[in-house]
C-alpha cells in the first residue's frame, strides 16, 4: 500500500512537472508581447482624418483614438506612416504593425483579408464635381466623364461592382499615388471632372475647395474600424472590444468626434470663398502681429487670426453697433483695463485681444483641459466670463461634465430661456452666439494651420498635379 502511494504521487509529481514545463513554453499573445516592449505600432495615413503633425505637435482623429488605446493597454503609441493603401496591408500581413488605423471602410472583400474592430463611426462615398463644370445626376452620369479614384479603395471597390452589375461602359482611372488631398485638386483645377471620396473626409477639405460640391451619394452609410491581422492570436482584437466599448460609455468617442468634425459645417459656400480671398488679401499685413503677440501670450498666432477674422474681418476700422472697435473688437471697459489706448491700432488691438484671451484661459479651472480650455475662454471672451460660468453651472445641475466644451455649449443657449436664466446669476444672454463664434472660430484655425504646416500643404489651385507613371486606366467592359 506505502508503495503504491509512493508510486502515485511520484506520477503526480511528474504530471505536474510536465505541465509546468509545457505551460511556460507557451508563447506570449499579441497584448502581452506589445505590453512586455512596451510600445503598440500603428499604420495610419498622413491626412486630415488621421494623422498629421504641425507646430504644435501630433494630432488626428485616428490618432487621438489609437493614442487612448495604448493608454488603454500600458503601453507608449508608435506610428507607422504608409505610402498608399496597398503599403498599409502590407504592414498588418507581414506584422509590421500591430493594427491599421486609417479612415477604412468596412467591406466584403476586406473582410476576407482582415479583421475589422468594432466601427466607429459611419461615413458614405460621396461623387464630388466642381461648381460649373458637368455635374453627374446619376451612377450611370459616371460614364459621362473623366473619374478618377484611389487603388485599393473602397470607392474602385465600388466602381467595379457597378461595372460589373449596372453599368458596363463605366470607365476610371485609380492609382496607389492619389489620396483624397490631391483627388480633389484635379477635379478644383479641372483636370478631370469628378472623383469619390468619403463624406467626412470631403467635410473636412470642402473649406480648402469651395468651388467643389457633392453630386449625390453613391452609397448608404458605411463603417469605418479599425482593421487587424487574420489570426489565430485574437488578443489584440480582444482588447480593441473592451476598449470601444469603454469609449462609447465613458464619451471618449463623442469627445474625439466633436473635436474633429463638430464645427465642420460651420463654413458654407460662400463663408468659404470669402475666408478664401480676405486670407489671400489681408493676412499678410497683420501674420507679424499676431505671431508677436501669441509669443508674448503663449498662443497660437493662427488662433488669434482666425478670432480676429470673426470679429472684425480683418478690418482694423470695424465697429459693432454695441460700440466694441478695431481687429479684435474690445470694448471700451477692457481696452481700458489691459491699457490699450486706441482700440483701432492694429498692435494694440491684437496684444489687447491676445492677453484678454490668455487671461481668461488662465482664470479657468486647472482642471479643465486643452482644447476644452481655449475653447471656453473663447466662449467667454464672446459672452463673458459670468455667463460661461452659468452654462457650466447648468451642465452641472443636469449631470453634464462642466469641463467638457461638448457639454457646456449645450447649455449656453439656454441662457437666452427665461427659465433657465433667471435662475443663474448673470441673467439673461445670448447663449447662442458664443457656440457660433467658438465653433467658427475652430473652423478658421483649420484652415490656416493647414495653410501654413509644410507637412500638410495643400496644393495651390492655380498648379496642377502630374498624374504619375503608376495610373491606370480602367476600361469598360462593352
Amino acid at each position: 500500500m506505502k508503495f503504491s502511494f509512493t508510486r502515485l504521487i511520484t506520477r503526480l509529481l511528474i504530471s505536474l512537472l510536465c505541465l509546468l514545463t509545457i505551460t511556460g513554453s507557451v508563447r506570449p499573445n499579441a497584448v502581452e508581447q506589445i505590453r512586455s516592449q512596451g510600445e503598440l505600432i500603428v499604420v495610419t495615413r498622413n491626412s486630415p482624418t488621421t494623422y498629421f503633425e504641425d507646430n504644435v505637435g501630433t494630432t488626428g482623429y485616428e490618432y487621438e483614438l489609437a493614442k487612448a488605446f495604448a493608454e488603454h493597454l500600458g503601453v507608449k503609441l508608435v506610428i507607422k506612416q504608409a505610402d498608399n493603401l496597398s503599403d498599409l496591408y502590407s504592414s498588418i500581413e507581414k506584422n509590421e504593425a500591430s493594427l491599421a488605423a486609417a479612415n477604412l471602410t468596412i467591406t466584403d472583400t476586406r473582410n476576407k483579408w482582415v479583421r475589422f474592430s468594432t466601427p466607429y463611426m459611419q461615413v458614405s462615398q460621396q461623387v464630388i464635381y466642381r461648381r460649373g463644370g458637368m455635374r453627374p445626376e446619376t451612377e450611370i452620369d459616371l460614364a459621362k466623364g473623366q473619374l478618377v479614384v484611389s487603388s485599393d479603395s473602397s470607392h474602385a471597390e465600388k466602381l467595379r461592382d457597378l461595372q460589373s452589375k449596372q453599368i458596363p461602359e463605366l470607365t476610371w482611372s485609380e492609382s496607389p499615388d492619389f489620396e483624397s488631398v490631391g483627388l480633389l485638386q484635379m477635379v478644383a483645377t479641372g483636370e478631370v471632372d469628378f472623383t469619390i471620396v468619403d463624406s467626412n473626409e470631403f467635410q473636412m477639405l470642402q473649406a480648402y475647395y469651395p468651388n467643389l460640391s457633392v453630386a449625390f451619394d453613391l452609397t448608404g452609410a458605411q463603417p469605418l474600424a479599425w482593421a487587424f491581422p487574420q489570426t489565430r492570436d485574437d488578443s489584440l482584437f480582444r482588447a480593441s472590444e473592451v476598449f470601444f466599448r469603454n469609449a462609447q460609455t465613458n464619451g471618449l468617442l463623442s469627445e474625439v468626434r466633436e473635436r474633429f468634425y463638430g464645427h465642420l459645417g460651420q463654413l458654407n459656400y460662400v463663408g468659404a470663398k470669402r475666408f478664401k480671398r480676405q486670407t489671400a488679401k489681408k493676412l499678410d499685413k497683420y501674420d507679424d502681429l499676431f505671431q508677436k503677440a501669441a509669443e508674448r501670450h503663449d498662443l497660437d498666432w493662427r488662433l488669434l487670426a482666425a478670432m480676429s477674422y470673426q470679429e472684425s474681418h480683418w478690418n482694423p476700422r470695424a465697429k459693432s453697433f454695441t460700440g466694441v472697435r478695431g481687429l479684435m473688437m474690445l470694448t471700451r471697459r477692457t481696452a481700458k483695463e489691459l491699457g490699450v489706448k486706441n482700440r483701432l491700432d492694429p498692435k494694440q488691438s491684437i496684444d489687447g485681444g491676445a492677453a484678454y484671451l490668455a487671461k481668461l484661459r488662465k482664470r479657468l479651472p486647472k482642471r479643465i483641459q486643452e482644447p476644452d480650455r481655449t475653447w471656453m475662454a473663447l466662449a467667454a471672451y464672446n459672452v463673458g466670463y459670468g455667463h460661461l460660468t452659468d452654462a457650466r453651472k447648468l451642465a452641472i445641475k443636469d449631470g453634464g461634465d462642466d469641463s467638457r466644451w461638448m457639454d457646456v455649449k449645450d447649455y449656453l443657449p439656454l441662457l437666452s430661456e427665461k427659465r433657465y436664466y433667471k435662475k443663474t446669476k448673470h441673467g439673461y444672454a445670448r447663449g447662442s452666439e458664443p457656440v457660433s463664434y467658438v465653433q467658427n472660430i475652430r473652423r478658421y484655425f483649420d484652415v490656416l494651420v493647414w495653410n501654413n504646416s509644410p507637412e500638410l500643404e495643400l496644393p495651390i489651385e492655380n498648379e496642377g498635379i502630374q498624374i504619375t507613371a503608376d495610373v491606370r486606366v480602367i476600361p469598360p467592359l462593352l
